[in-house]
Protein backbone atom coordinates (compact mmCIF):
# COMPACT_ATOMS: atom_id res chain seq x y z
CA UNK A 1 0.00 0.00 0.00
CA UNK A 2 1.19 3.43 -1.10
CA UNK A 3 2.25 5.64 1.92
CA UNK A 4 -0.19 9.03 2.49
CA UNK A 5 1.81 12.37 1.50
CA UNK A 6 2.23 14.06 4.41
CA UNK A 7 3.09 17.78 4.25
CA UNK A 8 4.15 20.43 7.55
CA UNK A 9 1.16 22.89 8.75
CA UNK A 10 2.00 26.06 10.86
CA UNK A 11 0.31 26.09 13.95
CA UNK A 12 0.57 30.13 13.74
CA UNK A 13 -0.03 31.06 10.34
CA UNK A 14 -1.28 28.00 8.71
CA UNK A 15 1.17 28.08 5.97
CA UNK A 16 2.72 24.57 4.50
CA UNK A 17 6.31 22.97 4.01
CA UNK A 18 7.30 19.52 1.65
CA UNK A 19 9.35 19.17 5.02
CA UNK A 20 10.23 20.02 8.40
CA UNK A 21 11.89 23.59 9.24
CA UNK A 22 12.66 25.03 12.15
CA UNK A 23 11.48 28.43 11.28
CA UNK A 24 8.25 29.22 9.55
CA UNK A 25 9.43 30.66 5.92
CA UNK A 26 5.59 32.18 5.56
CA UNK A 27 5.35 33.92 9.11
CA UNK A 28 9.20 33.47 10.78
CA UNK A 29 7.70 31.90 13.66
CA UNK A 30 10.08 28.99 15.34
CA UNK A 31 9.11 25.53 16.21
CA UNK A 32 5.44 25.58 14.68
CA UNK A 33 5.32 22.98 12.33
CA UNK A 34 3.41 20.40 12.36
CA UNK A 35 3.39 17.20 10.06
CA UNK A 36 0.08 16.42 9.02
CA UNK A 37 -1.40 14.09 6.08
CA UNK A 38 -2.02 15.81 2.98
CA UNK A 39 -5.14 16.47 1.26
CA UNK A 40 -6.42 15.28 -1.87
CA UNK A 41 -6.22 18.00 -4.66
CA UNK A 42 -9.21 19.18 -6.25
CA UNK A 43 -9.60 17.61 -9.85
CA UNK A 44 -9.41 20.30 -12.72
CA UNK A 45 -13.14 20.29 -13.70
CA UNK A 46 -13.74 21.37 -10.38
CA UNK A 47 -11.30 24.30 -11.19
CA UNK A 48 -12.61 24.56 -14.58
CA UNK A 49 -16.36 25.49 -13.36
CA UNK A 50 -15.63 27.36 -10.77
CA UNK A 51 -13.70 29.65 -13.57
CA UNK A 52 -16.86 29.51 -15.26
CA UNK A 53 -18.71 31.18 -12.72
CA UNK A 54 -15.97 33.70 -11.97
CA UNK A 55 -16.08 35.06 -15.37
CA UNK A 56 -20.14 35.54 -15.18
CA UNK A 57 -19.88 37.48 -12.35
CA UNK A 58 -20.73 41.24 -12.71
CA UNK A 59 -18.50 43.80 -11.60
CA UNK A 60 -20.00 47.47 -9.81
CA UNK A 61 -19.11 50.80 -10.02
CA UNK A 62 -18.11 52.48 -5.75
CA UNK A 63 -20.40 55.39 -6.25
CA UNK A 64 -23.24 53.07 -7.99
CA UNK A 65 -23.37 50.87 -4.66
CA UNK A 66 -26.00 51.59 -2.14
CA UNK A 67 -24.73 51.88 0.98
CA UNK A 68 -27.04 51.14 4.45
CA UNK A 69 -26.91 50.66 7.57
CA UNK A 70 -26.43 46.89 9.01
CA UNK A 71 -29.59 46.62 11.55
CA UNK A 72 -28.44 45.09 14.66
CA UNK A 73 -30.11 43.23 16.85
CA UNK A 74 -29.45 43.60 20.71
CA UNK A 75 -28.41 40.97 23.25
CA UNK A 76 -29.89 42.03 26.11
CA UNK A 77 -26.67 42.59 27.70
CA UNK A 78 -25.64 46.70 27.22
CA UNK A 79 -22.20 46.36 27.91
CA UNK A 80 -21.96 43.35 25.56
CA UNK A 81 -23.97 45.44 22.98
CA UNK A 82 -20.81 48.30 23.27
CA UNK A 83 -17.89 45.85 22.78
CA UNK A 84 -20.09 44.42 19.28
CA UNK A 85 -21.32 47.95 18.38
CA UNK A 86 -24.51 47.72 19.12
CA UNK A 87 -25.57 44.09 18.92
CA UNK A 88 -25.38 41.05 16.47
CA UNK A 89 -25.74 41.67 12.62
CA UNK A 90 -27.63 38.93 10.65
CA UNK A 91 -25.02 36.82 9.21
CA UNK A 92 -22.10 37.91 10.97
CA UNK A 93 -19.79 35.52 12.77
CA UNK A 94 -17.96 36.51 15.97
CA UNK A 95 -14.94 34.84 17.57
CA UNK A 96 -14.15 35.09 21.43
CA UNK A 97 -11.73 34.33 23.01
CA UNK A 98 -10.34 34.07 26.82
CA UNK A 99 -8.73 32.27 29.71
CA UNK A 100 -10.16 28.83 30.89
CA UNK A 101 -13.12 29.68 33.85
CA UNK A 102 -12.79 33.22 32.88
CA UNK A 103 -16.48 33.44 32.13
CA UNK A 104 -17.01 33.36 28.37
CA UNK A 105 -19.58 30.02 28.29
CA UNK A 106 -21.70 32.09 31.36
CA UNK A 107 -21.62 35.14 28.82
CA UNK A 108 -22.62 33.59 26.15
CA UNK A 109 -25.78 31.77 27.72
CA UNK A 110 -27.14 34.83 29.36
CA UNK A 111 -27.08 36.81 25.75
CA UNK A 112 -28.38 33.47 24.20
CA UNK A 113 -31.41 33.18 27.12
CA UNK A 114 -31.66 36.88 26.70
CA UNK A 115 -32.21 36.75 22.40
CA UNK A 116 -34.23 33.34 22.73
CA UNK A 117 -37.33 36.26 24.36
CA UNK A 118 -37.29 37.46 20.80
CA UNK A 119 -35.29 35.40 17.87
CA UNK A 120 -34.79 31.73 17.93
CA UNK A 121 -31.17 30.22 19.53
CA UNK A 122 -29.28 28.06 18.65
CA UNK A 123 -26.47 26.84 21.66
CA UNK A 124 -24.13 23.91 20.43
CA UNK A 125 -21.92 22.50 22.84
CA UNK A 126 -18.81 20.61 22.42
CA UNK A 127 -16.29 20.71 25.43
CA UNK A 128 -20.20 19.69 27.71
CA UNK A 129 -23.02 17.78 27.86
CA UNK A 130 -26.51 18.98 27.12
CA UNK A 131 -27.14 18.02 31.10
CA UNK A 132 -24.19 20.14 32.11
CA UNK A 133 -25.10 23.54 29.89
CA UNK A 134 -29.04 22.38 31.34
CA UNK A 135 -27.27 22.30 35.37
CA UNK A 136 -25.25 25.90 34.41
CA UNK A 137 -28.67 27.68 32.97
CA UNK A 138 -30.70 26.45 36.40
CA UNK A 139 -27.70 27.84 38.60
CA UNK A 140 -27.81 31.38 36.79
CA UNK A 141 -31.63 31.54 36.84
CA UNK A 142 -32.17 30.55 33.26
CA UNK A 143 -33.29 27.33 33.68
CA UNK A 144 -36.76 28.25 31.62
CA UNK A 145 -35.07 29.87 29.01
CA UNK A 146 -36.37 28.58 25.19
CA UNK A 147 -32.99 27.74 24.20
CA UNK A 148 -32.03 24.58 21.73
CA UNK A 149 -29.26 22.81 23.13
CA UNK A 150 -27.20 20.66 20.55
CA UNK A 151 -23.94 17.99 21.97
CA UNK A 152 -22.33 17.39 18.99
CA UNK A 153 -18.67 18.21 17.50
CA UNK A 154 -18.67 16.57 14.45
CA UNK A 155 -19.58 19.65 11.61
CA UNK A 156 -21.66 18.24 8.81
CA UNK A 157 -24.00 17.26 11.64
CA UNK A 158 -23.99 20.81 13.07
CA UNK A 159 -24.45 22.00 9.78
CA UNK A 160 -27.73 20.20 9.05
CA UNK A 161 -29.46 21.32 12.65
CA UNK A 162 -28.49 24.75 11.27
CA UNK A 163 -30.23 24.03 8.27
CA UNK A 164 -32.88 22.34 9.90
CA UNK A 165 -33.42 24.68 13.13
CA UNK A 166 -32.96 27.89 11.48
CA UNK A 167 -31.70 29.68 14.20
CA UNK A 168 -30.90 33.64 14.08
CA UNK A 169 -28.36 33.26 16.53
CA UNK A 170 -25.79 30.45 16.93
CA UNK A 171 -23.53 29.67 19.81
CA UNK A 172 -20.44 27.32 18.73
CA UNK A 173 -18.54 26.10 22.26
CA UNK A 174 -15.71 26.04 20.87
CA UNK A 175 -14.38 25.86 17.24
CA UNK A 176 -11.21 23.89 18.81
CA UNK A 177 -13.44 20.95 19.61
CA UNK A 178 -15.27 20.30 16.10
CA UNK A 179 -14.04 18.41 12.87
CA UNK A 180 -14.99 17.55 9.82
CA UNK A 181 -15.38 13.97 8.06
CA UNK A 182 -13.58 15.75 5.14
CA UNK A 183 -10.52 15.90 7.13
CA UNK A 184 -8.11 13.15 8.33
CA UNK A 185 -6.92 15.10 11.30
CA UNK A 186 -7.65 15.58 14.64
CA UNK A 187 -9.92 18.25 16.41
CA UNK A 188 -7.42 21.59 17.10
CA UNK A 189 -5.40 20.71 14.78
CA UNK A 190 -4.72 23.60 12.21
CA UNK A 191 -6.63 21.78 9.05
CA UNK A 192 -9.43 21.01 11.48
CA UNK A 193 -10.12 24.42 12.88
CA UNK A 194 -9.31 26.67 9.41
CA UNK A 195 -11.83 24.68 7.54
CA UNK A 196 -14.28 24.09 10.20
CA UNK A 197 -14.80 28.04 10.70
CA UNK A 198 -14.10 28.77 6.92
CA UNK A 199 -17.45 26.26 6.44
CA UNK A 200 -19.46 27.83 9.69
CA UNK A 201 -18.76 31.21 8.20
CA UNK A 202 -20.25 30.31 4.84
CA UNK A 203 -23.11 28.92 6.23
CA UNK A 204 -24.02 32.35 8.45
CA UNK A 205 -24.01 33.95 4.89
CA UNK A 206 -26.06 31.77 2.89
CA UNK A 207 -28.83 31.44 5.68
CA UNK A 208 -28.39 35.02 7.67
CA UNK A 209 -27.55 33.25 10.71
CA UNK A 210 -25.19 35.01 13.71
CA UNK A 211 -23.06 32.57 14.54
CA UNK A 212 -20.63 33.27 17.63
CA UNK A 213 -17.58 31.07 17.75
CA UNK A 214 -15.75 30.23 21.18
CA UNK A 215 -12.06 30.12 21.08
CA UNK A 216 -9.06 28.80 23.37
CA UNK A 217 -5.95 30.99 24.00
CA UNK A 218 -2.95 30.22 24.51
CA UNK A 219 -0.50 30.80 27.71
CA UNK A 220 0.45 34.18 25.82
CA UNK A 221 -3.13 35.04 25.53
CA UNK A 222 -3.32 34.85 21.80
CA UNK A 223 -6.30 33.07 20.12
CA UNK A 224 -4.83 29.38 19.55
CA UNK A 225 -5.19 27.72 16.19
CA UNK A 226 -4.06 29.38 12.90
CA UNK A 227 -3.83 33.22 12.56
CA UNK A 228 -6.61 33.14 9.04
CA UNK A 229 -9.11 32.21 11.85
CA UNK A 230 -9.03 35.57 13.05
CA UNK A 231 -9.11 37.22 9.20
CA UNK A 232 -12.41 35.02 8.78
CA UNK A 233 -14.29 35.71 11.26
CA UNK A 234 -15.88 39.64 11.08
CA UNK A 235 -15.80 40.29 14.83
CA UNK A 236 -12.85 39.25 17.28
CA UNK A 237 -13.77 39.57 21.49
CA UNK A 238 -11.20 39.09 24.20
CA UNK A 239 -12.45 38.17 27.08
CA UNK A 240 -10.19 39.48 29.91
CA UNK A 241 -9.95 39.74 33.21
CA UNK A 242 -7.60 38.30 36.63
CA UNK A 243 -10.01 35.20 37.82
CA UNK A 244 -8.69 36.11 41.71
CA UNK A 245 -11.00 39.27 40.59
CA UNK A 246 -14.41 39.46 40.13
CA UNK A 247 -14.29 41.90 37.12
CA UNK A 248 -14.39 40.62 33.34
CA UNK A 249 -13.30 42.98 30.74
CA UNK A 250 -14.89 42.60 26.75
CA UNK A 251 -12.68 43.72 24.25
CA UNK A 252 -12.69 44.30 20.37
CA UNK A 253 -9.97 43.66 18.71
CA UNK A 254 -11.57 43.77 15.41
CA UNK A 255 -15.24 44.80 14.19
CA UNK A 256 -16.23 44.85 10.24
CA UNK A 257 -19.54 46.45 11.46
CA UNK A 258 -18.45 48.96 14.15
CA UNK A 259 -15.55 50.52 15.83
CA UNK A 260 -12.78 48.46 17.65
CA UNK A 261 -11.46 49.32 20.62
CA UNK A 262 -14.52 49.31 22.52
CA UNK A 263 -14.64 47.66 25.72
CA UNK A 264 -17.53 46.34 28.02
CA UNK A 265 -17.06 45.90 31.56
CA UNK A 266 -18.93 42.96 33.82
CA UNK A 267 -18.84 41.83 37.41
CA UNK A 268 -19.25 38.06 37.92
CA UNK A 269 -21.57 37.11 40.78
CA UNK A 270 -23.15 34.13 42.27
CA UNK A 271 -25.63 34.69 39.60
CA UNK A 272 -23.75 35.36 36.40
CA UNK A 273 -22.17 38.27 34.86
CA UNK A 274 -23.55 41.77 35.85
CA UNK A 275 -22.79 44.60 32.97
CA UNK A 276 -20.75 47.33 35.04
CA UNK A 277 -22.29 51.10 34.19
CA UNK A 278 -20.04 53.49 36.10
CA UNK A 279 -16.63 51.38 35.15
CA UNK A 280 -14.16 54.29 36.07
CA UNK A 281 -15.49 52.99 40.06
CA UNK A 282 -13.43 49.97 39.72
CA UNK A 283 -10.23 51.62 38.60
CA UNK A 284 -10.64 54.32 41.63
CA UNK A 285 -9.40 53.81 45.12
CA UNK A 286 -11.12 54.36 47.76
CA UNK A 287 -8.39 56.50 50.36
CA UNK A 288 -10.24 58.29 53.09
CA UNK A 289 -7.37 61.18 52.64
CA UNK A 290 -4.99 62.23 49.68
CA UNK A 291 -2.08 59.86 50.08
CA UNK A 292 1.70 60.61 48.09
CA UNK A 293 2.18 58.97 45.14
CA UNK A 294 -1.47 58.85 43.48
CA UNK A 295 -2.66 60.82 40.25
CA UNK A 296 -6.06 60.17 38.54
CA UNK A 297 -5.40 59.56 34.60
CA UNK A 298 -8.44 59.70 32.23
CA UNK A 299 -8.03 57.57 29.52
CA UNK A 300 -10.18 56.33 26.24
CA UNK A 301 -11.19 52.93 25.39
CA UNK A 302 -12.78 53.03 22.48
CA UNK A 303 -15.06 55.47 22.58
CA UNK A 304 -15.57 55.45 26.34
CA UNK A 305 -13.54 57.71 28.79
CA UNK A 306 -12.30 56.12 31.74
CA UNK A 307 -10.62 57.46 35.12
CA UNK A 308 -8.05 55.41 36.39
CA UNK A 309 -6.19 55.62 39.27
CA UNK A 310 -2.14 55.55 38.57
CA UNK A 311 0.14 54.76 41.62
CA UNK A 312 3.75 55.00 41.98
CA UNK A 313 6.06 54.22 44.75
CA UNK A 314 9.68 55.61 45.00
CA UNK A 315 11.77 53.94 47.79
CA UNK A 316 15.56 53.91 47.88
CA UNK A 317 17.15 51.94 45.60
CA UNK A 318 20.53 49.90 45.65
CA UNK A 319 23.41 50.00 42.76
CA UNK A 320 20.86 48.94 40.46
CA UNK A 321 17.51 50.54 41.45
CA UNK A 322 14.68 48.17 39.42
CA UNK A 323 11.89 50.22 37.28
CA UNK A 324 8.95 48.18 37.50
CA UNK A 325 5.38 48.80 36.25
CA UNK A 326 2.06 47.02 36.19
CA UNK A 327 -0.45 47.67 33.17
CA UNK A 328 2.16 50.55 31.77
CA UNK A 329 5.13 49.87 29.22
CA UNK A 330 8.20 49.64 31.42
CA UNK A 331 10.57 50.86 28.72
CA UNK A 332 8.20 53.73 28.69
CA UNK A 333 8.27 54.13 32.23
CA UNK A 334 12.69 53.94 31.60
CA UNK A 335 12.23 56.66 29.38
CA UNK A 336 9.90 59.31 31.26
CA UNK A 337 12.11 58.68 34.40
CA UNK A 338 14.97 60.38 31.67
CA UNK A 339 13.26 63.33 30.87
CA UNK A 340 12.02 63.46 34.49
CA UNK A 341 15.58 64.31 35.03
CA UNK A 342 16.90 65.77 32.51
CA UNK A 343 14.12 68.81 32.19
CA UNK A 344 12.77 69.21 35.11
CA UNK A 345 15.28 68.59 37.79
CA UNK A 346 14.02 65.50 39.31
CA UNK A 347 16.40 62.53 39.86
CA UNK A 348 15.41 58.50 40.64
CA UNK A 349 18.91 57.55 39.78
CA UNK A 350 19.69 55.77 43.21
CA UNK A 351 15.83 54.90 43.58
CA UNK A 352 13.39 52.06 42.83
CA UNK A 353 10.06 52.81 41.20
CA UNK A 354 7.14 50.93 41.06
CA UNK A 355 4.12 52.25 38.87
CA UNK A 356 0.57 50.64 38.97
CA UNK A 357 -2.68 51.08 37.39
CA UNK A 358 -5.53 50.09 39.95
CA UNK A 359 -8.00 47.50 38.78
CA UNK A 360 -5.54 45.43 36.77
CA UNK A 361 -6.26 47.66 33.47
CA UNK A 362 -3.52 47.70 30.97
CA UNK A 363 -2.72 51.32 29.30
CA UNK A 364 -0.92 51.69 26.40
CA UNK A 365 -1.89 55.05 25.21
CA UNK A 366 0.92 57.68 25.76
CA UNK A 367 -1.47 60.22 27.19
CA UNK A 368 -0.93 58.61 30.42
CA UNK A 369 2.81 60.04 30.62
CA UNK A 370 1.57 63.20 32.37
CA UNK A 371 0.02 61.26 35.36
CA UNK A 372 2.36 59.00 35.58
CA UNK A 373 5.34 61.46 36.40
CA UNK A 374 3.13 63.24 38.98
CA UNK A 375 2.33 60.56 40.86
CA UNK A 376 6.27 60.08 40.67
CA UNK A 377 7.08 63.26 41.70
CA UNK A 378 4.33 63.33 44.33
CA UNK A 379 5.70 59.87 46.00
CA UNK A 380 8.89 61.13 45.78
CA UNK A 381 8.41 64.06 47.90
CA UNK A 382 6.29 62.85 49.73
CA UNK A 383 3.70 64.83 49.50
CA UNK A 384 -0.14 64.16 47.92
CA UNK A 385 -2.01 65.71 45.07
CA UNK A 386 -4.60 67.65 46.01
CA UNK A 387 -8.23 65.54 46.58
CA UNK A 388 -9.72 65.50 43.11
CA UNK A 389 -6.73 66.37 40.61
CA UNK A 390 -6.35 64.19 37.54
CA UNK A 391 -3.77 64.87 34.33
CA UNK A 392 -3.47 63.77 31.18
CA UNK A 393 -1.09 64.24 28.40
CA UNK A 394 2.08 62.54 26.22
CA UNK A 395 5.19 63.90 27.02
CA UNK A 396 7.96 64.13 24.65
CA UNK A 397 11.73 63.10 24.89
CA UNK A 398 11.85 66.94 24.76
CA UNK A 399 9.97 67.75 27.82
CA UNK A 400 7.17 68.98 25.95
CA UNK A 401 3.53 67.82 26.24
CA UNK A 402 1.62 66.80 23.55
CA UNK A 403 -2.22 66.76 23.04
CA UNK A 404 -4.35 63.55 23.40
CA UNK A 405 -6.69 62.56 21.42
CA UNK A 406 -10.88 63.86 22.51
CA UNK A 407 -9.36 65.88 25.46
CA UNK A 408 -12.69 67.60 25.87
CA UNK A 409 -14.69 64.38 26.05
CA UNK A 410 -12.04 63.50 28.67
CA UNK A 411 -12.35 66.69 30.57
CA UNK A 412 -16.34 66.11 30.46
CA UNK A 413 -15.96 62.80 31.99
CA UNK A 414 -14.12 64.21 34.98
CA UNK A 415 -16.12 67.23 35.25
CA UNK A 416 -19.62 65.08 35.70
CA UNK A 417 -17.89 62.87 38.46
CA UNK A 418 -17.07 65.86 40.49
CA UNK A 419 -13.69 66.12 40.06
CA UNK A 420 -12.23 69.68 40.77
CA UNK A 421 -8.55 70.06 39.40
CA UNK A 422 -6.67 69.18 36.33
CA UNK A 423 -3.79 69.71 34.33
CA UNK A 424 -3.80 69.08 30.81
CA UNK A 425 -2.05 70.03 27.88
CA UNK A 426 -2.32 73.47 26.52
CA UNK A 427 -4.01 72.26 23.05
CA UNK A 428 -6.69 70.53 24.81
CA UNK A 429 -7.78 73.21 27.20
CA UNK A 430 -11.40 74.41 26.30
CA UNK A 431 -12.12 77.48 25.14
CA UNK A 432 -13.84 80.27 26.79
CA UNK A 433 -17.23 79.55 24.94
CA UNK A 434 -16.81 76.38 26.10
CA UNK A 435 -16.16 76.93 30.09
CA UNK A 436 -19.94 76.33 30.87
CA UNK A 437 -19.41 72.75 30.52
CA UNK A 438 -16.52 72.32 33.13
CA UNK A 439 -18.37 74.59 36.17
CA UNK A 440 -16.39 73.49 39.40
CA UNK A 441 -13.34 71.89 37.28
CA UNK A 442 -10.26 74.45 37.29
CA UNK A 443 -8.37 73.31 34.66
CA UNK A 444 -4.33 74.27 34.17
CA UNK A 445 -3.00 74.56 30.95
CA UNK A 446 0.67 73.07 30.62
CA UNK A 447 3.34 73.17 27.47
CA UNK A 448 6.37 71.53 29.11
CA UNK A 449 6.98 68.85 31.96
CA UNK A 450 8.27 71.84 34.25
CA UNK A 451 5.04 73.29 34.12
CA UNK A 452 3.37 70.95 35.66
CA UNK A 453 5.58 70.04 38.59
CA UNK A 454 5.53 74.08 39.02
CA UNK A 455 1.86 73.91 39.24
CA UNK A 456 1.57 70.90 41.00
CA UNK A 457 3.59 72.63 43.71
CA UNK A 458 2.25 75.86 44.00
CA UNK A 459 -1.26 73.71 44.86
Amino acid sequence: MARDKTVYTCSACGGTNAKWLGKCPHCGEWNTLEESVAEPAAGSGTRNRFQVIARALPVATLSEIEAAEVERQPTGLPELDRALGGGIVEGGVTLIGGDPGIGKSTLLLQAAERLAQHIKVLYVTGEESGAQVALRARRLGLGHAPVRVLAEIQLERILAAIETEQPKFCVIDSIQTLFSDQLTSAPGSVAQVRECAAQLTRAAKASGTAIVLVGHVTKEGALAGPRVLEHIVDTVLYFEGDTHSSFRLVRAIKNRFGAINEIGVFAMTERGLKGVSNPSAIFLSTHGAPVPGTCVLVTLEGTRPLLVEIQALVDSGGVSPRRLSVGLDRDRLAMLLAVLHRHAGVACMDQDVFVNAVGGVRISEPAADLAVLLAIQSSLRGKPLPRGFLAFGEVGLAGEVRPAPRGQDRLREAAKLGFAVAVVPKANAPKAADARAFEGLTIHPVERIEQAIEVVRGL
